[in-house]
């Protein structure tokens, strides 16, 4: 599993973008998403943009990061981090990729 840094494109230069997110500016390779826009959000894994999302969902990932950091340097009621940091996942079950999803008509094959 990897953990995606949300962040957003200052500029894009070549086939890399000029980024900003938790820990500052980074040049971001864009050979998976392809040219980006500038302020657009993107979520980027060693160094490389791995998906474009909009600014909610690049909120959600931060507020789950942030509740991660809170609980492994052992600030704040552990509880309380779940909730704000993860609230899209309390009370669901979890979901399968649309890729991953058993097609109903390849049964009927």
């Amino acid at each position: 599993m990897c953990l995606a840094l949300p962040m957003q494109v200052i500029r894009m230069e070549g086939s890399t973008a000029l980024c900003e997110g938790r820990n500052g500016v980074e040049r971001v390779d864009t050979l998976i998403t392809g040219p980006l826009q500038s302020g657009q959000w993107i979520l980027s894994f060693l160094g490389a943009a791995r998906e474009v999302v909009d600014a909610g969902r690049a909120a959600q990932v931060e507020e789950a990061l942030t509740a991660l950091e809170s609980i492994l340097n052992g600030t704040g009621s552990v509880d309380a981090m779940i909730h704000a940091g993860f609230a899209d996942l309390i009370d669901r079950e979890p979901q399968l990729p649309e890729f991953l999803r058993p097609d109903p008509l390849r049964s009927l094959q």
